[in-house]
């Protein structure tokens, strides 16, 4: 299932906004990680209707990917 673009844009703000948050650091190095995450990948293509998550979920799924991604 395809999302609104522009609700979309706006969930991506979101999400990077409060993975900047509970990471501390700045809004551009949450953005890019973001943009080169699987999690927006997932999002981005519409599979498991991952947009349809809540926000906190999809922050907390990219910490985890985060934090295996520095782990690795």
């Amino acid at each position: 299932m395809k999302a609104n673009p522009i609700l979309l844009q706006k969930k991506y703000a979101r999400i990077v906004e409060r993975f900047a948050s509970k990471r501390h650091i700045s809004l551009d190095e949450a953005l890019s990680y973001f943009y080169h995450s699987e999690v927006y990948q997932l999002m981005r293509e519409g599979i498991s209707d991952m947009h349809c998550m809540s926000d906190e979920y999809l922050v907390e799924e990219l910490e985890e990917e985060y934090q295996l991604g520095k782990e690795g």
